[in-house]
């Protein structure tokens, strides 16, 4: 997230801008074992919304980066995790 402030406001002169997506737990294949080991349950339980995320979850927040609707943000990072970072 450090690194997405500092290059969106780095390379904003330019405009580039540079925004980041935070995903929270999803199911792929390099995370289902550690998500059968830990339990479906404390996964689940970790994020208020209590689910994995979704491609499509991952989809809406990319295509709004890439659409003029985010001509105005730089530097920014979008948690998309189901409300975990809300926890914190």
């Amino acid at each position: 997230m450090v690194l997405t402030k500092d290059l969106g406001v780095k390379w904003a002169r330019y405009n580039i801008h540079v925004n980041g997506i935070a995903p929270g737990p999803f199911v792929t294949h390099m995370t289902e074992k550690h998500f059968a080991a830990v339990g479906e349950d404390v996964v689940k339980g970790a994020n208020p919304l209590g689910r994995y995320g979704t491609e499509w979850d991952l989809k809406g927040a990319a295509v709004f980066l890439a659409s003029a609707a985010s001509d105005f943000i730089t530097g920014a990072t979008i948690p998309v995790d189901g409300g975990s970072h809300a926890l914190c």
